[in-house]
């Protein structure tokens, strides 16, 4: 898939792995919807980066984990712009709990972070469906990490709510086929505000990686870029780590 001229929503797209890639996207001349939920600043200041690049953009705010702002959301996009062809379930939420503190994983944390990390990708999937398959023709990219994968994480609910859209891929996948392909992408450390007050423990991981080197949000926004490029990929689980869980 030619991403020129593509229309392509990015949640949380206004930090991180979420502005890089809105930014990669314009840069090979895609549309983007820049969502973001409480970081409006941080989203003017992307739709400005995007504009720069010379490529089209709007900043809309919902709640991922709120079916009915999504859904008016993805309308706004279809509204504005007629369509939406890609998707970057990129929003993502965690809390910093000690693994071994199970008392601490309480119920709060639990339904927030599967509100935001697991239903929220659902429903943003969900809504941009219908019109993907009305051009017969789409793609998604959820963001997972490898925390799905290995179990360890900043908290255990972020781990298990990670893993689950490593299944919800998967799900999707089957459900969406033929004409719209879901993969996701299972990155390791990124070099993100995520590490802001870790940077010892970001230090202290690197002889865990093979290419000793942390990954920075633009490799990760490129290979979001390139799975969706990819015809003839879907329901994989793609990680990107440096070699971190070898």
């Amino acid at each position: 898939m030619n991403l020129h001229n593509k229309v392509a929503l990015v949640t949380g797209g206004a930090t991180g792995i979420g502005r890089a890639t809105s930014i990669a996207l314009a840069q090979r001349g895609a549309t983007v919807a820049i969502n973001y939920a409480r970081s409006q600043t941080e989203a003017e200041e992307t739709l400005s980066l995007v504009k720069q690049s010379g490529g089209q953009a709007i900043a809309l705010k919902a709640n991922v984990s709120v079916d009915s702002e999504v859904r008016a959301m993805v309308q706004e996009v279809a509204q504005q712009f007629g369509t939406v062809d890609l998707l970057v379930n990129n929003a993502s939420i965690t809390r910093h709990i000690p693994l071994a503190d199970l008392e601490a994983a309480t119920e709060d944390a639990w339904d927030e972070l599967y509100a935001v990390n697991v239903k929220g990708m659902f429903f943003c999937a969900r809504a941009v469906a219908p019109l993907m398959k009305q051009k017969k023709q789409g793609a998604i990219v959820n963001v997972g990490s490898i925390a799905g994968l290995t179990g360890v994480g900043s908290s255990l609910p972020y781990a298990v709510s990670k893993a689950a859209i490593h299944g919800l891929t998967k799900s999707l996948a089957h459900a969406l086929a033929p004409e719209i392909r879901v993969c996701c992408i299972a990155p390791g450390a990124v070099a993100t505000r995520w590490w802001a007050g870790q940077e010892e423990r970001r230090q202290e991981l690197l002889p865990n990686l093979l290419l000793q080197n942390i990954a920075t949000p633009e490799n990760i926004a490129n290979f979001i870029c390139a799975v969706l490029e990819q015809d003839a990929l879907t329901g994989q689980i793609i990680t990107v780590d440096s070699g971190q869980t070898l």
